[in-house]
C-alpha cells in the first residue's frame, strides 16, 4: 500500500491519508469543499460545495494515477437530503461514466459543510 498526497487538494485533518493505492485501486478519503489554497470552507451552497468537493476528488485521483473515468463507486454524503437534485446535477458533470454510488445523509459532516464525496477507483497501468 502507498499513502497518495498532494497540494493540489486540501490537506488531511486529522490522523488519515488524501487516499491509498493498493493492488491496483485507489482508495480516497472523503473530500470535502475547502478551498486547498486556504484550508477555508468554499462559500456559497450546495452547488459551490458540491463543486469543490469534486474539484478534490479528482486532484486525489490525479495524484493516485487514476482520474473520473477510472472510478468503479462513489460515496457521497449530504447534510440535507434536500440537496440531493442540486448535488446530482453537479455530480453528473464530472462523473459521466456513472460509477456505482451510494449516497445518503447524515447527521453532520466536518466542518458544517453540506456534502462529502469518497471515491473507488482504477489506477491506470
Amino acid at each position: 500500500m502507498e499513502k497518495v498526497a498532494t497540494a493540489a487538494a486540501p490537506a488531511a485533518i486529522g490522523p488519515y491519508s488524501q487516499a491509498i493505492t493498493a493492488n491496483g485501486f485507489v482508495f480516497t478519503s472523503g473530500q470535502i469543499p475547502l478551498d486547498p489554497a486556504t484550508g477555508a470552507v468554499v462559500e456559497g451552497g450546495i452547488t459551490e460545495q458540491a463543486r469543490q468537493s469534486m474539484k478534490n476528488v479528482k486532484a486525489v485521483l490525479e495524484a493516485a494515477g487514476a482520474d473520473l473515468t477510472t472510478v468503479a463507486k462513489t460515496t457521497c454524503f449530504l447534510a440535507d437530503m434536500g440537496d440531493f437534485a442540486a448535488f446530482n446535477e453537479v455530480y453528473a458533470g464530472y462523473f459521466t461514466g456513472n460509477p456505482a454510488r451510494s449516497c445518503v445523509a447524515v447527521k453532520d459532516l466536518p466542518k458544517g459543510v453540506l456534502c462529502e464525496v469518497e471515491a473507488v477507483a482504477i489506477v491506470k497501468s
